[in-house]
């Protein structure tokens, strides 16, 4: 197997991380977004809703939002140190029972990955300074 061939299968077996992430956009994750308008607010200083504010999620310690009563499965991830980095962001959106399996978060998850990649642009565009 020539050594190109061998990297650009190892590529399409490693997690959508780092240097081999899909590219998101951000404008078309307000779109994807909208849906979880129905729970979440994304504004800075905003109100938790059935959800918690997700401003600034991105890399944040997970269960940390202020004000907000989260699931207790969600609370014994966090002080496990769950943390909320594109990785876990990505497996959670795609699945959110895969990442807090006795979590309260009805949402069945979004099935392409290109939204998902979307969505995470969106959060990281949104975020506060």
């Amino acid at each position: 197997m020539r050594a190109s061939t061998f990297f650009a299968a190892a590529a399409l077996m490693l997690p959508a991380t780092g240097a081999f992430a899909q590219a998101g956009d951000a404008d078309a994750g307000q779109r994807v977004f909208n849906q979880c308008r129905a729970c979440h607010t994304i504004e800075a200083g905003g109100r938790n809703g059935v959800g918690p504010n997700l401003n600034g999620v991105v890399n944040r310690a997970a269960g940390t939002r202020e004000g907000f009563r989260y699931s207790a499965n969600l609370r014994e991830l966090a002080a496990g140190g769950l943390t909320w980095d594109e990785a876990t962001l990505a497996r959670y959106l795609a699945n959110p029972k895969d990442v807090v399996p006795r979590g309260t978060m009805s949402y069945a998850g979004l099935r392409q990955p290109q939204q998902i990649a979307d969505v995470i642009a969106y959060l990281q565009r949104s975020a506060a300074p």
